[in-house]
């Protein structure tokens, strides 16, 4: 018999984790069928990471809307769920008559849409925010900022998770069929019963979104290439940096991170395989001659690492992008939450539409909502932020505090300990550097990567052979060298 659910979420990275959290406010049986081993192996882990102001989307856009909603509420969403978030501000950075005259009506278009503070700024205010810039003006969005990716993601799970949502990975959809008042969703692992199913699968989207027989979204990919630059740039970068943007395109931007880092990105292919993530070195080589335009201190002995990442963008017949589509087609899905196209502002907009979801279904059943829903999580403490008191306090309570496993990030075996325990059970080495960024740092794993595979072996009792890097197929170590006399 397959199992039963008030609700089945197709997708657990970030928006399928938000609605998960909404939804868990209420007294629903949710499941969260998610085809990758973690919730922030796609989209949701691999973008710019930075909380966008709103003003770039087209005014009465649900795009537009949920952006300026997200950015309002994220002070306080990263107070609850107790992940890094920083309001450092955003210049979008200008040098011609033309530029001037895109910013004015970009300023115009925020204000329109709710962003606040905006403000154009001559090249003294420029340099006084970003001294090492070049620009001759730009407009400055005061309450832009940056967070991580990763740990916010984990976070919308795992208080969606210790609120009642059960999580259910390597679990890809594979067919839904309607059966009396609901669905039997297929996938690699079973069947599952639910009431409602909720389509927030991102890049497979459209796949899924033709299984409920909603069909006839065109989903293309865009395919975005960055580079990772050590740590000692951070300090030339206090806030991101964008160029003046196009009607459909932000624009090879340079943007600092939370924990000290320089990303430089991205360029925007279109790609019909939404599997591949290389970055070509002509791609890095762009990147790099671009960006410079906007900050010169872009050198290959800083290059730590380079990523990709791919938007689903709903596109119509003439190939021109689309709002959101968040819908429910009474007539061909009923009790089905149907999102395709959410790419960028995902990252920012996530609560709110995860909530806009959820008012879909209150239209059509009354929800009850739990007394005790707990909208409060907190993560793993990083021992490095930690003044000199605390970390003394620490160690003396756990010794495991006292010893780095990751010399380049100084992530301490408790740390490590605890994400291998992580609540969604997560036993990847990439989950393990994602919850505590070792692995992250200048060496990328030369120190510490076996070390990690070794706590894992011994913390959950694997074979070594069985240690997956981050995907099915992805085995560390495949087996012995030699065989031991």
């Amino acid at each position: 018999m397959s199992k039963q659910y008030d609700v089945l979420i197709i997708g657990g990275g970030m928006i399928g984790s938000a609605i998960a959290r909404e939804m868990a406010r209420y007294d629903l049986r949710i499941g969260v069928l998610e085809k990758n081993l973690d919730v922030c192996y796609e989209t949701s882990g691999r973008n710019s990471a930075v909380v966008h102001g709103g003003f770039a989307y087209d005014t009465g856009s649900l795009k537009a809307r949920f952006c300026v909603e997200g950015n309002r509420m994220m002070d306080q969403l990263s107070q609850e769920l107790d992940f890094p978030f920083q309001r450092c501000g955003k210049v979008l950075v200008g040098n011609t008559d033309e530029d001037m005259e895109t910013l004015k009506r970009t300023l115009k278009q925020g204000e329109q849409n709710g962003s606040q503070g905006l403000e154009i700024i001559d090249e003294e205010r420029l340099h006084q925010l970003v001294p090492a810039v070049v620009g001759k003006f730009a407009m400055f969005s005061p309450n832009s900022g940056i967070l991580e990716p990763f740990h916010y993601t984990i976070a919308l799970a795992e208080n969606a998770h210790e609120n009642g949502a059960e999580y259910f990975f390597d679990h890809e959809v594979t067919a839904i069929r309607r059966e009396g008042s609901g669905y039997v969703i297929t996938t690699t692992q079973g069947d599952f019963s639910t009431r409602w199913v909720v389509n927030a699968a991102g890049l497979g989207c459209g796949k899924v979104s033709d299984m409920l027989g909603i069909k006839g979204y065109k989903i293309i990919g865009s395919k975005g290439d960055y580079i990772i630059l050590d740590k000692r740039t951070g300090p030339l970068l206090p806030m991101p940096v964008y160029p003046v943007p196009s009607n459909t395109y932000m624009g090879i931007h340079v943007t600092n991170t939370i924990d000290g880092n320089v990303t430089i990105g991205p360029n925007a292919d279109l790609v019909s395989n939404f599997e591949y993530y290389g970055v070509p070195q002509e791609n890095m080589d762009y990147l790099a001659k671009s960006a410079s335009d906007l900050w010169p201190h872009i050198n290959k002995a800083d290059y730590i690492r380079n990523y990709s990442g791919i938007l689903p963008k709903w596109v119509d017949d003439n190939g021109v992008i689309q709002d959101f589509k968040i819908e429910i087609r009474d007539d061909l899905a009923p009790q089905a939450i149907n999102l395709v196209g959410i790419e960028s502002p995902g990252l920012t907009a996530a609560v709110p539409i995860a909530r806009y979801a959820v008012s879909l279904m209150k239209e059509r059943e009354e929800l009850k909502e739990k007394p005790d829903f707990n909208p409060r999580r907190k993560g793993i403490v990083r021992f490095e932020n930690l003044s000199t008191e605390e970390k003394a306090r620490l160690i003396q309570e756990d010794p495991d505090y006292g010893e780095v496993v990751c010399r380049c990030e100084k992530v301490t075996r408790a740390e490590i300990l605890q994400a291998i325990h992580n609540p969604l059970g997560v036993s990847t080495m990439a989950g393990i550097k994602y919850r505590t960024r070792s692995m992250m740092g200048r060496c990328q794993g030369g120190y510490c990567q076996m070390r990690l595979e070794q706590m894992i072996e011994e913390e959950l009792g694997r074979k070594e052979t069985e240690i997956l890097y981050a995907r099915q197929g992805s085995q560390v170590i495949f087996g012995k060298v030699r065989e031991e006399d």
